[in-house]
């Protein structure tokens, strides 16, 4: 086992308190311990893996159905998507509190508390979905004029955003479920309604898309509409499944105030905002990005939306890992463990890397294949391919980075990942790729230079920042304070 998985050369665990490092310690980790630990995070991330890419199945069916109308509806939906991805990453930046902190109580023996934290975190769920419907509505018809895109891709990019931004609501209280289950270990639930959600949106999207059983076709908007309306079934399923289930007992649902707690809103807000602010620091890049192709014409921005859909689905196994990762860091942060929060952070990143091996893989062998895939039209292919080249770079960057934010979730470490998030985002990435695109000439390969840039410097950064927040408090025999 490598010395950086541990506090420093020659440390192990003292037969004291749990989190507490012997002086007289005379061996690393043992090796058992870390097989243990990363037995634990792969049973725990197998399921939260499925789900992310079972959730995300939905914009890949999406994008499917609208390649097969025309770059024109491909371009409406990427660029409405793009647009919606703002809000919708803000609020799972911001419930990405709920596993933090209900792995915290669990590590430290609190299951009884935890029923009335979701109560309140019900309550600022509903509040953020309400204001994403509202805002995606006012801003629906601003976004084609705004951006000075072709009429006709404007006018479908308004029609998705219409229709998609009812799925505000539903889809915070989905993501509010989501992360109590995860906090508690239940990791499949999620799994299961990603599942049926995915076999719900083909039927639906295909008819409401390309007209079927007296329905009129409605390209951009059908795909909007169709992913609300499946959106909405899966929160009501999964808010009754928490609401009965036996795993969900004995979290105190009676307990705390019926109504909203200011004092823990609060908190939540205080850990949330940040962690909000970091996730659409790095989505409003790829929006942006998005946005400055569309300029380029049709079959540039058709051509960034499948690349960037194939990574997106790639991307989706290190954040499911990483939400295993926060869970076992938390846990050890609530039972006072540092050595063993620290081991799990680093092997977690090091399993993100290592795994991201394979999506790199196949988009290298089989670019030509895997456009063919999204597209029919010849010109989108070609542009599609030379994309997923710097696809296949980054895979490694995004891994890391998105695990070493969700260790230092698990830290409940959300303000310094913000600010290195802005930084490596929008002080590197973004002006890099704005210069190759437009001054170098490279329109959407000079993007995704950025892109890749950007990503790269946020992987070393955040963990650096993870590795010299433990290496602290295990070196000074201490715990981190929650």
């Amino acid at each position: 086992m490598p010395v950086w998985l541990c506090g420093r050369a020659g440390m192990g665990i003292s037969a004291g308190p749990p989190g507490r490092v012997s002086g007289q310690c005379h061996n690393m980790i043992a090796s058992d311990e870390t097989r243990t630990e990363l037995r634990a995070m792969i049973r725990l991330a197998l399921p939260l893996v499925a789900g992310q890419v079972l959730l995300f199945g939905v914009n890949v069916i999406d994008t499917l159905l609208a390649g097969h109308l025309g770059p024109q509806v491909l371009s409406a939906v990427a660029l409405g998507g793009q647009v919606w991805m703002l809000p919708l990453m803000a609020l799972q930046g911001m419930m990405f509190v709920v596993p933090a902190r209900v792995s915290q109580l669990m590590g430290a023996g609190k299951r009884a508390d935890v029923g009335a934290l979701f109560r309140q975190i019900l309550f600022l769920a509903v509040t953020m979905g309400v204001l994403v419907l509202m805002a995606i509505r006012l801003a629906a018809d601003a976004v084609g004029p705004l951006l000075g895109v072709a009429p006709d891709i404007a006018e479908g990019a308004a029609a998705f955003l219409r229709a998609i931004a009812w799925a505000g609501p539903p889809l915070a209280v989905f993501m509010a479920c989501r992360g109590l289950s995860d906090g508690l270990s239940l990791t499949r639930p999620a799994m299961w309604f990603g599942l049926l959600g995915l076999l719900l949106l083909i039927p639906i999207g295909y008819a409401l898309m390309y007209g079927a059983v007296g329905i009129a076709p409605m390209g951009a908007y059908g795909s909007g509409l169709a992913t609300a309306l499946v959106i909405w079934i899966q929160a009501a399923l999964f808010v009754g499944y928490v609401a009965t289930a036996r795993p969900y007992r004995g979290i105190g649902w009676g307990c705390g105030r019926l109504g909203p707690d200011r004092p823990v809103l609060a908190g939540l807000l205080r850990l949330g905002v940040p962690m909000a602010v970091s996730v659409t620091m790095e989505v409003s890049m790829f929006s942006v990005a998005a946005f400055a192709i569309a300029r380029f014409g049709a079959v540039q921005i058709a051509a960034h939306q499948i690349a960037l859909n194939v990574a997106g689905l790639a991307f989706m196994v290190p954040l499911g890992l990483s939400g295993a990762i926060t869970v076992r860091v938390g846990m050890a942060l609530g039972a006072g463990d540092m050595v063993r929060a620290r081991l799990a952070g680093l092997l977690g990143i090091t399993l993100a890397a290592c795994i991201q091996t394979i999506s790199c893989a196949l988009m290298v062998a089989m670019p030509a294949g895997i456009a063919a895939l999204y597209t029919a039209d010849a010109d989108v292919q070609g542009a599609t391919v030379s994309l997923l080249a710097f696809a296949a770079l980054f895979q490694f960057s995004d891994a890391v980075q998105v695990a070493a934010n969700g260790a230092l979730r698990g830290l409940q470490d959300t303000r310094y990942p913000a600010v290195i998030t802005l930084l490596a985002y929008w002080v590197v990435g973004m002006p890099l790729g704005l210069v190759l695109a437009f001054a170098g000439h490279m329109a959407a390969r000079g993007m995704w230079v950025g892109l890749l840039a950007g990503l790269s410097v946020a992987a070393v950064l955040l963990t650096w920042r993870f590795m010299q927040r433990t290496l602290a408090a295990v070196r000074h025999d201490v715990t981190l304070d929650a």
